[in-house]
């Protein structure tokens, strides 16, 4: 892994003479997003204010400055920027709370692969853990700046049919793990 990492480290300059102009602008973006606050940058840079202004509490269901004045895009808020809007409404703590959810759902998934009776099952809810994981790090991370934007939905909570029929189906697939565990017995 160090000797990828190095390989990796000494590519990165050749790597980056070859990015076209918009992927190098997404780089900049996402380094400094005050250089195109207007821009490309807006988005971030008015998701980070949402987060703070709910503060601990929130501000309510039905209100909020910058979901309800349009600061984040209207079409962005239930997609992309769903986290932020929740953190304005419900604040640090509802933020804290819907973390926590996913929390209890990746152990149970990790609980779910440590008890799988076979390889296949194990591999199955570690991967289906591992990308709920990776859709709910990569969402809230680029909602609050820490993350490239990249439109990634947060499962469960943003709009859409395709993210939520493969979560949901990926919930699937985790308890069909678990009704293998023990050999159904029909009485008859």
């Amino acid at each position: 892994m160090l000797g990828l990492s190095g390989i990796g480290l000494a590519l990165t300059p050749f790597i980056l003479n070859h990015l076209k102009s918009y992927q190098r602008d997404r780089l900049t973006i996402f380094l400094n997003p005050h250089s195109d606050p207007l821009g490309a940058g807006h988005n971030v840079i008015q998701s980070t204010i949402t987060i703070g202004s709910g503060q601990v509490f929130g501000r309510g269901l039905a209100a909020g400055s910058q979901s309800q004045l349009n600061f984040l895009p209207s079409l962005a808020q239930h997609t992309d920027f769903i986290f932020a809007v929740l953190n304005e409404k419900m604040g640090f703590v509802g933020g804290t709370l819907l973390l926590g959810l996913f929390g209890i759902l990746l152990y149970r998934g990790l609980r779910i692969a440590y008890t799988a009776q076979d390889r296949f099952g194990l591999f199955l809810s570690v991967g289906v853990s591992a990308m709920i994981l990776f859709h709910v790090f990569i969402n809230a991370g680029m909602n609050m700046g820490i993350a490239p934007v990249t439109g990634i939905p947060l499962p469960f909570v943003s709009y859409g049919g395709t993210a939520l029929i493969v979560a949901m189906a990926s919930l699937g697939m985790l308890e069909s793990v678990v009704a293998r565990r023990k050999k159904l017995q029909f009485e008859g």
